[in-house]
């Protein structure tokens, strides 16, 4: 874990065929069997999390072991997931100048109008919004493998919400009651998927470029809502050693309140549901280098620990 990992978090871990719900505290993982969690499941105690329950158990001096020692996976159990695009400033307006005409103007000109453009939808406009597979949350336990279909895959680190109690249009001032925790997620994106080319005017292609098997690496942590100020995170990959993404999400346009309030506008999110936050400037296509077999990236978030993400041939991928 890193130098920022929490007083305690939950997380999950394989015991042979089997995953279990564990309690990390430090460098120790313990078993979280139903009787000590106080509910049946993982989501039915997001729904109303007790973490002075929790925290009481940290103080337990049988069934720990080293947290080096268990094979953790993704910590959440989501039935829905929500992602949210172009939500970062400087990310939008790197984007906005890499697909601009020249028009003689300086670029700080342009970036300087851009920015406004920016401020003014965060002032009056709204998050947007599209949706995931479930099925597509693994732990960085199992290595990311490289559909063959393309050569364009590319990442995207993100801080994830979970949700707690239930959220069905709910206002920005009562967002945040209704979240259970955080964790890290790589929005893994195949570029040459997002637009289609054979079906006109219809947009962006988000199941296809997004939804492959294992393209949302989660966790490995789920950290408690009270440990956590979204407003202010530092966000980070490494890709080979090399940094990639480095900001805050002091530069998102559309804040965690204002994300929860807009996505339960439509459809009830659930306890134990993700709510991706969008991703900051440096993805692959930013800097001409997209993902490859043997790759190793290291994304991690500001008071969530790290996850580490191994990519692999398609081919090559465990049966």
């Amino acid at each position: 874990m890193s130098p920022s990992t929490p007083p305690f978090a939950l997380a999950r871990f394989r015991a042979g065929d089997d995953i279990r719900l564990g309690l990390v505290a430090g460098e120790r993982i313990r078993p979280l069997p139903p009787e000590e969690l106080g509910a049946a499941s993982l989501n039915a105690f997001l729904a109303a999390p007790d973490w002075d329950r929790i925290r009481a158990l940290c103080a337990m001096v049988d069934g720990w072991r080293p947290l080096a020692e268990a094979t953790l996976t993704a910590p959440v159990e989501p039935r829905q997931v929500v992602q949210t695009g172009a939500n970062y400033r400087t990310h939008v307006i790197d984007l906005v100048m890499a697909g601009r005409a020249d028009d003689g103007r300086p670029e700080a000109e342009v970036r300087e109008e851009v920015g406004r453009m920016m401020d003014a939808r965060r002032a009056h406009g709204e998050p947007y919004f599209f949706i995931g597979l479930p099925a597509c949350v693994v732990g960085d336990d199992v290595p990311l493998a490289l559909p063959a279909y393309s050569d364009q895959h590319d990442w995207e680190l993100e801080l994830a919400v979970v949700i707690g109690r239930e959220a069905f249009r709910v206002s920005r001032e009562d967002a945040l009651s209704h979240v259970a925790g955080y964790t890290i997620v790589n929005d893994i994106t195949t570029r040459d998927r997002v637009f289609r080319t054979d079906a006109g005017g219809l947009g962006a292609d988000w199941y296809r470029s997004k939804n492959a098997p294992g393209f949302l690496p989660t966790g490995p942590l789920l950290v408690p809502a009270p440990f956590v100020d979204p407003a202010d995170l530092a966000v980070r990959l490494e890709l080979n050693g090399d940094v990639m993404q480095d900001a805050s999400t002091t530069d998102l346009l559309f804040d965690v309140p204002a994300l929860i309030a807009g996505a339960s506008w439509n459809m009830p999110l659930l306890p134990g549901d993700l709510l991706l936050t969008g991703s900051p400037a440096g993805n692959g296509a930013h800097w001409g280098r997209l993902l490859r077999p043997g790759d190793v990236m290291v994304g991690s978030i500001e008071g969530l620990g790290s996850q580490t993400v191994r990519c692999i041939a398609e081919d090559d991928r465990p049966r």
